[in-house]
């Protein structure tokens, strides 16, 4: 029976892991204060971003939906892989080998690991074999448009021999069951048994956004094939095709630092376009770009300001017009501006290049027009504008597309364009646009669940409640719990804010506090209770202060409702300071906390002093002892 994966090596893994660049794979993450980063939430649409992560302390948290946790619960949620198969595979990025307790022997991989390891010999399998003679008419095809071994290589493109079951004897001889190689996708199943699934084909693998290769798309490039043009991978446990773009794996960073992405038609139109110098380009895996599509763009594109840019490249074919429409229909659902890029002769990015060179693709997307200028245009087509019939239904047909519209400063312009283009009145189509857009149901949400906001500066606020499950986000080692206290409904008056903030500074910044300073203040009389309750789990929790994992043990530590608290408390951002300020801050507001209490403590000693009969000499000398002391601690606290 295989064994357990040592808790020693678990917390080593985490410890050398930085959760800001795991998480950075999926989500682009951009600074919110010192040391916290924030993004759109991957775990629910939302328009601003409430995702906040902290590497210091190793933990996210969505304030708006709930969801937070460490790095191993992130890759669970994420990639749906078994706890154990988070570990083994941040283990493998940081190069540390994992011991295994209860005298088991090292586990087999969890399925998904095995798919994926799967793919990655079949990738290579493949790219082996674009070299052999066979592969000859697929380095013609690539040659004849454009790409060379060396782009080729780049995109790890291969080759599948004709052959009934090369690729799976192979694999079998790699250590692979038959059941996993039909799990990834690779082998078909037929009447004379089973079969390779890609076969005198050209073979481009499909990455995650991680890069780790999830499935292949191949073309057809033989006569007597009587396959579709381009055969994918069907739907697998780790390939969605609805939820994949081919090359994001090489354009997230670009995408996320130009906040720009160019969305095109095929895989060779992606490897024009990179090898053109636009390396944002993405592309769709055989199926039409969709919300899920939308939904992975607007976290890589960091789409919350409206300042980036999606540009969409469409064939002037009909199936391209197709595309174009239901772009068109999804296209509110970014912030992000967005355009189509037409090439000339109505080339596509790939017969461009090869027609006109590289700078010929990047003049076509830096020509890009709107996309509500070019869906105008294409509705306008279908009439006859030379007859009056034919420029009245024109003018029903486009009125609705203007009064789609989203940003109010740029309706007015397009409403005067469309009567230009149309030879009629403005009065006349400002009427038609009107009516289109009082008629109209609202406009999609950019959320299936509504959107919300927490921004924490210096206190906290929230757009939006939270409620039912989605609320409470999973605390590791802790089920899901029903609401408990929050951040962002704590009330605002200076005693809590104080609380608060010297409970954020000591859960982020332990080091920098102290343990004394941590001691002393959990010591303190608390207003808020459920603040306490807090300062109660720190203070149980103190001899694991120096432990990676000490936000989560506190986060245990406290009853079940109060865990989300904590979580909150760990990761919301501290005002914005420089490193060399921070220590100061996170010292000073736990320092004011006790202050505060020692202001009580005098307050409550004078009150009792003045009471006291001075006949009384040992208590009233002791109640003076006592102020004297707290006049020293006020001090001493001072001068730390």
């Amino acid at each position: 029976m295989a064994g357990r994966i040592r808790q020693s090596d678990i917390e080593e893994v985490k410890a050398r892991t930085n959760i800001a660049d795991i998480v950075g794979d999926y989500v682009s993450l951009r600074p919110a204060g010192v040391g916290s980063l924030k993004g759109l939430c991957p775990f629910h649409d939302e328009r601003s971003p409430s995702f906040h992560v902290r590497p210091q302390v190793g933990m996210y948290h969505c304030f708006g939906c709930g969801e937070s946790g460490d790095v191993y619960s992130f890759l669970q949620k994420m990639d749906h892989v078994s706890f154990t198969e988070a570990v083994e595979r941040l283990a493998g990025k940081v190069g540390l080998t994992l011991h295994y307790e209860d005298g088991g022997a090292t586990p087999e991989l969890g399925n998904r690991a095995r798919i994926l390891a799967a793919n990655t010999a079949a990738e290579e399998f493949f790219a082996d074999r674009l070299a052999a003679p066979e592969a000859d008419v697929g380095r013609r095809f690539l040659g004849e448009r454009g790409f060379d071994a060396a782009a080729a290589a780049h995109f790890g493109i291969g080759f599948a021999p004709k052959s009934w079951d090369e690729l799976t004897k192979h694999l079998r001889g790699r250590g692979f069951s038959q059941d996993e190689l039909a799990s990834a996708g690779l082998v078909s199943a037929g009447d004379r048994g089973v079969y390779d699934r890609f076969r005198g084909r050209l073979v481009w693998p499909i990455r995650d956004v991680t890069g780790q290769t999830i499935g292949f798309g191949a073309r057809k490039l033989l006569d007597d094939d009587n396959g579709p043009k381009y055969l994918n991978t069907p739907e697998t446990p780790v390939y969605h095709k609805a939820q994949v773009l081919y090359g994001l794996d090489l354009a997230k960073r670009e995408i996320s630092r130009s906040r720009q992405v160019v969305v095109v038609e095929g895989y060779t139109d992606v490897m024009a376009c990179h090898l053109a110098g636009i390396t944002t380009a993405v592309a769709t895996c055989g199926t039409s770009f969709g919300v899920d599509h939308i939904k992975v763009l607007r976290r890589v594109l960091g789409d919350d300001s409206g300042l980036g840019e999606v540009v969409f490249t469409f064939d002037p074919d009909a199936a391209g017009q197709k595309a174009a429409m239901r772009a068109f229909t999804e296209e509110q659902r970014f912030a992000a501006q967005t355009y189509v890029a037409v090439g000339p002769d109505g080339l596509d990015p790939c017969d461009l290049r090869l027609a006109k060179g590289d700078d010929a693709v990047r003049r076509m997307i830096d020509s890009k027009k709107p996309m509500f200028e070019f869906m105008i245009k294409q509705v306008l087509s279908n009439y006859n504008l030379d007859t009056v019939e034919g420029r009245v239904a024109a003018l029903r047909a486009a009125a609705p597309v203007v009064s789609d519209i989203r940003d109010p400063s740029l309706r007015p312009g397009y409403t005067r364009e469309l009567a230009r283009m149309l030879g009629l009145e403005l009065s006349e189509v400002s009427r038609a646009v009107s009516a289109a857009r009082s008629s109209s149901t609202p406009a999609p949400a950019h959320s299936s669940g509504g959107s919300s906001q927490a921004q924490l500066t210096g206190q906290a606020r929230s757009s939006g409640q939270r409620s039912g499950a989605d609320a409470t986000p999973a605390t590791p080692g802790r089920p899901p719990v029903a609401d408990g206290p929050s951040l962002v409904t704590l009330p605002t008056d200076h005693a809590t804010r104080l609380e608060r903030d010297a409970l954020m500074a000591m859960l982020q910044y332990p080091a920098m506090v102290g343990v004394d300073l941590t001691r002393r203040a959990t010591q303190t009389a608390f207003a808020n209770q459920s603040l306490a309750v807090v300062r109660d789990g720190i203070a149980t929790t103190l001899d694991t202060m120096d432990s990676p994992d000490w936000l989560a043990r506190v986060a245990h530590e406290v009853p079940a409702p109060f865990s989300t608290l904590v979580t909150e408390l760990g990761v919301a951002p501290i005002p914005e300071r420089s490193e060399k300020e921070l220590t100061a801050y996170v010292r000073g507001v736990t320092s004011s906390l006790i202050e505060r209490d020692l202001l009580r403590r005098k307050a409550d000693l004078l009150g009792r002093l003045q009471r006291a009969d001075p006949e009384q000499r040992d208590a009233y000398t002791a109640l003076q002892r006592e102020l004297v002391q707290i006049e020293a601690d006020r001090r001493k606290l001072r001068d730390e």
